[in-house]
């Protein structure tokens, strides 16, 4: 059954780990993720993009597959299903699809609006049992078509967003999605720490996981950070192993061409990237 983010999130807090949030992309991504979790014993948030939410048919479609496979694989460990960047629009047919959380994504808008459509997405989600999370400072990188070159968040504003009662706060620290330039700064510790500050118990969402040195992940995860999002990394580990199947010649070989068997490689990649993440964050046997 799937639960809201937010206890898992408190505890990881608390304990001083980060759980992952894993984007899925199609039924072998989910399946993978889901499995390594139970494997490891640990919390998991399965993201679902508004394109992925497009490209698999709709959120409705989402919910049936990943409670049916919660069902099927026997699955016990808390499993979130979560809305990443969400537009208002897409928070609400989220709700009504049976995620169990949701993360609006309205740093785009003026703090004002931001803190306005956010207060209206708090209430429902009480209602619901669901959990929410709030963005404040853009995150760099490209995300859905926008590219942002990863700007560092006001303390105050996260302040603000974060008394409205949301679950967690999405802050911008210099971080950014995709792969990092060979220039990048690093994170902005001053500015997680400012936010800390701000924000007290409020667990902290660390964007753009990929790519970022395991000591500042580390780092941030003492500094607050509880939740971590991870996407670009299992792409890439998924791809590489696929490639390889193919230049192999294997798909040409009996069966090979059997997409449950040419596409084996890179399930296996993609849990052993999730099983590096987990152990990195610290999530292993929390569940």
């Amino acid at each position: 059954m799937l639960v809201s983010a937010k206890e898992m999130l408190q505890k990881a807090k608390e304990g001083k780990y980060a759980v992952g949030q894993f984007n899925i992309n199609n039924l072998e991504w989910t399946k993978a993720i889901l499995q390594t979790a139970q494997e490891l014993n640990s919390p998991v948030i399965l993201g679902v993009s508004e394109g992925a939410g497009k490209y698999m048919a709709g959120y409705k479609t989402i919910v049936g597959m990943v409670n049916g496979m919660i069902e099927g694989l026997g699955i016990t460990v808390p499993v979130a299903l979560h809305l990443d960047h969400g537009s208002y629009e897409g928070c609400l047919k989220c709700v009504e699809a049976g995620f169990s959380s949701i993360m609006f994504d309205g740093s785009h808008y003026p703090i004002e609006e931001n803190v306005e459509k956010t207060r209206e997405l708090v209430k429902i989600c009480e209602e619901k049992g669901m959990s929410l999370e709030a963005e404040v400072g853009s995150i760099g990188g490209e995300e859905d078509g926008v590219v942002g070159a990863g700007e560092c968040a006001d303390p105050m504003e996260c302040k603000q967003v974060a008394d409205l009662g949301v679950t967690m706060l999405a802050a911008g620290i210099g971080n950014i999605h995709g792969k990092y330039p060979a220039n990048w700064k690093g994170l902005s510790f001053e500015t997680l720490e400012a936010i800390s500050e701000q924000t007290k118990d409020m667990p902290l969402v660390l964007h753009g996981g990929t790519g970022i040195p395991a000591d500042m992940i580390k780092k941030a995860i003492s500094l607050g950070v509880a939740k971590i999002n991870v996407n670009t990394e299992c792409q890439l580990a998924f791809a590489e192993a696929t490639r390889k199947y193919i230049e192999a010649g294997k798909d040409l070989e009996g069966k090979g061409f059997d997409p449950r068997k040419l596409l084996a490689p890179g399930v296996e990649a993609i849990k052993e990237t999730v099983k590096e993440k987990m152990e990195l964050f610290g999530s292993v046997n929390k569940a």
